[in-house]
């Protein structure tokens, strides 16, 4: 059995290097740890999903919510599941789509109002659009 975390936080100083330096250490962590999952971001919004062993994810988010570079870190959906949502992906850097809640919609609450089956749906949506994509990133720890 596998442990998937959602977690919603607002960015702080998010900037193109911030985002860089985020993805650098989150895809050696995960790559290292076994971890998998994607991050949803823009410069209003870190919408992430994790993935993999209980106590690499456990320890992945107690990495972020001591991470200064994240405000209001609130999670949204901690469950355990059969199968990953992105296998190959140690950190999938997925901008906000236009689908998604507008910065306006986010301010107002948008992503509490969706709930955490909402959220996970978000991430699903993701997951389904990449379909063969997905073998883009060999180095993945299921590759």
């Amino acid at each position: 059995m596998l442990r998937q975390l959602i977690y919603i936080s607002q960015p702080f100083g998010y900037d193109a290097a911030t985002l860089a330096n985020i993805l650098v250490a989150a895809r050696r962590n995960n790559s290292r740890d076994g971890v998998t999952g994607a991050l949803i971001c823009r410069h209003d919004i870190y919408l992430q999903l994790l993935e993999g062993p209980t106590d690499a994810v456990v320890a992945a988010f107690e990495r972020i919510v001591a991470d200064d570079r994240h405000l209001d870190i609130t999670a949204l959906r901690t469950t355990d599941v059969a199968t990953r949502m992105f296998p190959r992906w140690d950190m999938l850097d997925d901008p906000a789509r236009s689908w998604l809640w507008s910065p306006a919609a986010v301010a107002a609450g948008a992503v509490a109002e969706a709930g955490a089956d909402g959220v996970a749906a978000v991430f699903a949506r993701v997951a389904a659009e990449l379909g063969s994509a997905t073998t883009a990133c060999p180095d993945g720890p299921n590759a």
